[in-house]
């Protein structure tokens, strides 16, 4: 009769045929990571393909500690470990012990380790940049003799400036020897005290641009006290030297710009800059001669000679007021004098005298303005318009009387009479 076995029993037999098999409890197996997994507790699972199968892995947490990079699909890795069954599920799977990065991938590995440890230093330090210079007369440029990297250089530098010496160090870029010549050729440059350094080389693998991540040649970098540029493959690549560097281009010919400045743009600046200049000039200028022509007028408003001149146009036009007051003065004073005269004249015997009448004063020279004045016998003095009359009362009357009899003495018996 047949045998018959239970589930169980063949999963246990299989795990010993695995557990037997020496192969198996140490193997290597290389392939791509796919649908990678961390667990809470550390573990990771994970599955190793190829172009022809597939096999699950799982890491335990114990060995997963060990690892120096983090797993993520796509990374071709070699797993050593122990292939063996899982007799829940009566799976096999790799268990792997210990887990590397396969060929650019190791690379990779060691480019991001010599990173961190030259970040740490203070190698990427912003602080330690050397600003590059505006205007170069000699540029050094250590790459390959032969390439597109040195032709896209000497051909972009000689369009922007053809006045820019270009001294080249024939590097080696690519190889074992690559590293110690690219050192080589930064010393060289910087005993020539060239203006600007490039470094770099044209595109390629990360195998073929190694040398670039180098510490050896990073260092040359960092103490080179010519400003460098880095210039390694194209936009995309990025390499050791690149976070060294002063400045990075993201292609040769990118270096070239930034290291040579186009001397067309050169010009056109300075004629603008002239223009600018003058019309700055002749700004100026005009405003001191506008300052000048008013410094010009004070002076001359503020000169001695000027003061006196307004003093004496001012004493002018005072004499000239004062005068002006004066007159009008003396012609309301006249005025006032004439209606003064108008009016004493109408007072005045004197004018009186002239209309043919006459007054009498006694001896004392006092005007007789009465009969009782004057007695009869008296001498009197009649003044007329023309002189005057020595004259002696004869007679006296009351107004009631029509004549009064006159004798005078100067002109001998001669009557006057005065019609009351």
């Amino acid at each position: 009769m047949q045998n018959i076995y239970t589930v169980a029993q063949v999963n246990y037999y299989i795990k010993n045929m695995f557990t037997q098999d020496y192969m198996l409890q140490s193997i290597m197996v290389k392939g791509e990571v796919s649908n990678c997994k961390y667990h809470s507790s550390g573990h990771i699972y994970f599955t190793l393909k190829d172009a022809k199968g597939t096999i699950a892995c799982v890491m335990f947490a114990s060995n997963s500690r060990s690892l120096t990079f983090r797993m993520t699909e796509g990374q071709q890795v070699v797993v050593s470990g122990s292939v063996d069954v899982y007799e829940r599920d009566g799976k096999y799977q790799l268990y792997a012990r210990a887990v590397q990065l396969d060929g650019a991938g190791a690379l990779y590995e060691k480019y991001e380790r010599l990173k961190r440890e030259l970040e740490e230093r203070g190698m990427f330090a912003a602080q330690y940049k050397q600003p590059i210079p505006r205007y170069i007369s000699r540029l050094g440029v250590v790459t390959a003799a032969t390439g597109a990297a040195v032709r896209d250089i000497i051909n972009i530098a000689g369009r922007r400036n053809p006045y820019v010496q270009i001294i080249l160090y024939p590097a080696i870029v690519q190889g074992e020897a690559a590293t110690a010549s690219i050192v080589n050729g930064i010393r060289a440059m910087e005993r020539m005290h060239v203006d600007t350094i490039i470094v770099g080389r044209g595109g390629g693998s990360i195998e073929d641009l190694w040398a670039f991540n180098e510490e050896a040649v990073a260092q040359a970098i960092f103490d080179c006290p010519v400003p460098i540029i880095s210039a390694v493959g194209h936009e995309t690549d990025t390499t050791i030297a690149d976070f060294v560097a002063d400045l990075r281009a993201p292609t040769p010919s990118a270096a070239a710009e930034l290291a040579v400045y186009d001397v067309e743009q050169l010009q056109d600046k300075l004629m603008e800059y002239a223009y600018t200049m003058q019309h700055q000039c002749r700004r100026v200028i005009r405003q001191y001669r506008q300052e000048l022509e008013q410094y010009r007028v004070r002076l001359r408003y503020l000169s001695p000679l000027n003061m006196i001149r307004t003093k004496r146009t001012q004493a002018l036009s005072m004499e000239e007021r004062l005068q002006n007051l004066m007159e009008n003065r003396l012609q309301n004073s006249r005025h006032r004098l004439a209606l003064y005269i108008e009016q004493m004249r109408g007072l005045s015997p004197l004018d009186k005298l002239n209309q043919g009448y006459a007054y009498v004063a006694d001896e004392q020279g006092k005007t007789l303005v009465s009969i009782d004045q004057a007695a009869v016998g008296d001498t009197v003095t009649v003044y007329v318009k023309d002189g005057r009359l020595q004259a002696q009362v004869i007679d006296k009357s009351c107004k009631e009387d029509r004549y009064l009899q006159i004798c005078t003495s100067e002109s001998g018996e001669e009557s006057a009479y005065e019609q009351q």
